[in-house]
């Protein structure tokens, strides 16, 4: 039988409640995970007493019918909890424990999930290669030299390490898809909005959602149930009845050789399954997708991290949060929005109230015209690179910019504010994971969670790092 660490959060569930082992057992086999796996520096801050007590609590008290309950899970270190620190992976905010919880985080609680610990994280969550110096680098669990992707790296890390069962990243431009891609598991980003963004350190609330980072597809929903609250849910689908739409232009471009290969044999496992591809691409996706990222990022920043500080208590300024930054990617960015270049209101105005707007008309049209229910690419057009490898990366024989080339893919939905979900979809010739990326339409979340549930059924790829 394999270890309890194996176990997929509905399966925990399932086993704690029927008492085929303790919750003692259960924590102690995680925990001793966790002080195996040290050298991927996946965790910022954790008490194994506190859990360990909780463990006893729950095996002493009644069975519970909650959907969470007994499940620690990692959250990634810019969610807001009263039981440990939240501290951006950043230097200003060190020691600081928030007076609540995240309301995400208080559903999970209130569902009965325990706080496991919380995960590393690209500074601020301004990046996406998890290469921190004030935390050191988050490293991937099927090559320790490779970066887990990012800003959610930590999370990535553990769950794909068996750490914890699951847990919650951010994403706004990639930051649960990517390094649930790069370290073999399944993230979810959700429509804007479908969970509440309270409490958690910001960039932007235009792009900003939390996310399920999570081994298997019926994880993602049942954490996606507890989160959103009550929500219709969606029957199974028939992949004989499914159109999916292939925007080759773009998304298919300049892939490195085995994510090209991975793509190409899961696109036909879809259609020898019955699923009709729809080839076809997304006018001028390129460009609407550069009118609208920086801007809206940049200057929301300015606005929604002073409102956090408030809302904090924290009598901190955006200068001090700089000089307290030891990224100099991180410290580039929010440099520059406190010297000369930063983002006018009218740029601003302009981007939400035009530019923005046609890029969500775009995507609209497509699964309009076309009446694909999703649209399917590969998540990156990369696999992990080298730790340190932070401005320039080798793709194809070329050194290319570090952070758009790993976002290629992710950024435009997460600026029209739509759904995704990245798959595993195989290793590279180097045993590195690729992922595969289904979008959906805006608000059509349980719908885009079943067909990923039903391709996960027919011709779904488990991937595990060498233990």
């Amino acid at each position: 039988m394999p270890g309890l660490k194996e176990l997929s959060i509905a399966d925990a569930v399932d086993g704690l409640k029927s008492r085929e082992f303790s919750c003692a057992e259960y924590i102690d086999e995680l925990i001793a995970q966790c002080e195996a796996s040290t050298d991927l520096n996946a965790l910022i801050s954790w008490n194994w007493d506190k859990l360990r007590a909780e463990a006893v609590e729950f095996d002493n008290a009644p069975p519970s019918d909650l959907p969470l309950a007994g499940i620690p899970l990692v959250l990634k270190d810019n969610i807001n909890t009263a039981s440990l620190p939240t501290t951006g992976a950043t230097g200003a905010l060190q020691g600081f424990v928030p007076k609540t919880n995240a309301p995400v985080a208080q559903s999970l609680f209130s569902a009965g999930a325990m706080l496991g610990g919380k995960g590393n994280m690209h500074e601020l969550a301004f990046g996406i290669t998890n290469n921190n110096p004030v935390t050191g680098a988050a490293r991937n669990p099927f090559n320790r030299d490779m970066i887990p992707g990012g800003s959610s790296g930590g999370v990535a890390a553990a769950v794909a390490q068996r750490l914890f069962p699951g847990g919650i990243g951010t994403d706004t431009g990639a930051s649960v898809r990517l390094p649930a891609s790069l370290c073999g598991l399944v993230g979810f980003r959700p429509t804007v909005g479908r969970y509440p963004g309270p409490g958690i350190i910001p960039i932007s609330h235009t792009r900003d959602t939390a996310g399920p980072i999570v081994r298997t597809v019926a994880d993602a929903i049942l954490l996606d149930q507890v989160m959103s609250g009550p929500s219709k849910s969606t029957e199974a689908v028939d992949l004989k009845t499914l159109r999916l739409g292939v925007p080759r232009g773009y998304f298919y471009e300049n892939l490195e050789p085995s994510v090209a290969a991975a793509a190409a044999v899961f696109l036909d496992n879809l259609q020898a399954a019955g699923v009709n591809l729809v080839e076809s691409d997304i006018p001028d996706i390129a460009a609407l997708n550069d009118a609208v990222g920086f801007p809206v990022a940049l200057y929301e920043l300015m606005q929604d991290f002073p409102e956090y500080l408030r809302e904090s208590g924290l009598d901190l300024t955006m200068q001090d949060i700089l000089d307290g930054v030891g990224s100099e990617d991180v410290k580039g960015i929010l440099g520059s929005q406190l010297g000369e270049e930063v983002i006018p209101a009218a740029l601003y105005q302009q981007v939400m109230q035009h530019d923005r707007p046609r890029l969500q008309a775009a995507y609209a049209r497509y699964f309009e015209h076309h009446t694909v229910d999703a649209i399917l690419f590969p998540t990156a057009p990369l696999t992990a690179r080298p730790i340190g490898d932070d401005e320039m990366v080798e793709l194809n024989g070329s050194q290319v910019p570090t952070f758009p080339t790993f976002i290629r893919n992710t950024d435009p939905a997460s600026n029209a504010g739509i759904p995704g979900i990245s798959l595993p979809a195989g290793l590279s010739e180097g045993g590195l994971p690729i992922g595969m990326e289904l979008d959906g339409p805006e608000g059509s979340d349980c719908r885009l969670l079943a067909i990923a549930e039903s391709i996960d059924a027919e011709i779904g790829i488990k991937l595990n790092p060498a233990q």
